[in-house]
Order: C-alpha cells, then structure tokens, then sequence
C-alpha cells in the first residue's frame, strides 16, 4: 500500500508541474467572474442560467484534466524509460496500475474541490443562500463519475500506442455516453432484430455516466438524493472501476515495455 501511495502523490506533484494545474486555477478565475459580473440575481431565470453555464465549465475542465493526466501517465513512462527503474525496485505492474490510478484520481478530486469552493462562495455570495449538502453531493458523484472516466483511459493508454488517440477517442465515448447513453433504450426499439438486441446489449454494458450529473440540485435547488441512492451509485461505479483496472493489468503484464 505504500507502494501505491508513492507513486499516487509523485502523479499528484506532476498536476502541479505541468499546465494542467494552471488552466485549473485560469477556469476557475473565469468562472468566478463570470458568476460576479452578473448583478440582477434577484432574477431567478438569470441565476439559473449564470450557474448552469458555471458547472459546464466545471464538468468540461475537469474532463480535460482527468482524461488529460491520465493518458500520457503509463505511455510517458516507457518513453522516458523510468519504467524500467520503478519496476526495479520491485515495484509490481499491479501496484503500477493501482498508484497511476489513485493518483489521477485523487487529483482530479483535489481539482474538484477547489473549482466548487470558488464557484459556491461566488454563488453564495451574491445569492446569499447555501446549499452545502447539495454542493457535497454533487462534488461525491462527480468525483465517483471521474473514477470510472480514470480507470477507463488508463486501460486505454495500454491499449493505444498514442496518448492523443486515447484522449481523442475517450473523449468521444465519455460524451457519447453523456448525451445519448440514455437514449439507446428507446432506440432499440425502433430496429429491427438482431440490431434491437445489440442496442439493447450495449445500452446494459456502458456505464451511465449520466445518472452521476446532478447539477440541478445546486441550479434549482432540488431535493437531495437520498444515501441510499448515492451508496448504489457509488457501488456501481466501483464495480466499473474495477472491471475497467483488471483489464488494465490483464493487457499491461503481457505488454512487452520496450515497444
């Protein structure tokens, strides 16, 4: 477990190095003006739509990050050779996976919180109301959502040569399953057998990434989902995450790291 957590916090220490952990702090600051330019929020209309843009971002940025870090972490590696020494050490490619991913995830929920803290005290501050237990609730699923987004690159990044292609084509498929994932039941229905089917297969097989965005409770200040919810949402995601990690290390162990 040691192990593990080193090479999680030298991922950690790398968000910080690179540029990613500045275009953090830059969407951030634009997300904050754009919540305090608006003066008129005794408009509810207004409110809404300022904050609906403001979580975009968030979603967007932290996307960026996630798929961004992770994609180049096991490629970079065997590019620059340091593979060879931290596997030396010895280090297994178990404990490799299982660090890589802690620590893009982790990072990404470091990312997490401080675009949410800028965004509720600006939110907060001029709506004057704060929905705490809504802002906890949906940084949790975001965060747990991002997990299955981390596992899921990182066993692209064993499968593509390129980190540019796992990033493109994942990004492909995290916002196809953002936007149509929900749809594919109802599409099933309208083809013809055996294309029914495999639309029915496929919609059972993704994971619903969609079921983790729930920015209306903080835009509308809906009810908040109940524990019970959140604990089946979350069991699911691991169950994702694990899948998604196994079959990282399945490939990775017969993966020759001089190629």
């Amino acid at each position: 477990m040691k192990t593990v957590l080193a090479i999680s916090g030298i991922v950690i220490k790398e968000l910080y190095r690179r540029k990613d952990f500045y275009v953090l702090f830059v969407l951030t600051a634009v997300i904050t003006l754009l919540m305090g330019s608006v003066s008129f929020f005794h408009d509810t209309n207004s409110v809404r739509y300022v904050k609906d843009i403001a979580l975009l971002l968030i979603w967007i940025s932290a996307l960026v990050i996630a798929i961004g870090t992770t994609a180049r972490q096991i490629p970079a590696e065997r590019e620059n050779r340091t593979i060879f020494p931290l596997l030396a050490k010895p280090v297994t490619r178990w404990q490799v996976i299982l660090g890589k991913f802690a620590g893009c995830w982790l990072a990404c929920g470091l990312a997490l919180i401080v675009l949410y803290l800028f965004f509720g005290i600006v939110s907060g501050s001029r709506d004057h109301h704060w929905p705490l237990l809504n802002f906890c609730t949906a940084l949790w699923l975001h965060w747990v959502m991002l997990g299955v987004v981390v596992a899921f690159v990182l066993l692209g990044s064993v499968v593509f040569t390129a980190p540019s292609s796992n990033a493109t084509i994942t990004f492909i498929v995290v916002l196809g399953i953002l936007f149509l994932g929900r749809y594919l039941n109802q599409v099933a229905l309208q083809q013809p057998e055996p294309l029914r089917s495999i639309v029915y297969g496929l919609y059972f097989l993704i994971p619903h990434l969609e079921w983790y965005d729930v920015r209306d409770l903080i835009i509308y200040d809906q009810n908040l989902v109940g524990w019970m919810d959140c604990a089946l949402a979350t069991l699911y995601a691991v169950i994702y995450m694990a899948v998604f990690l196994l079959g990282t290390w399945l490939v990775f162990r017969r993966k020759a790291l001089n190629l």
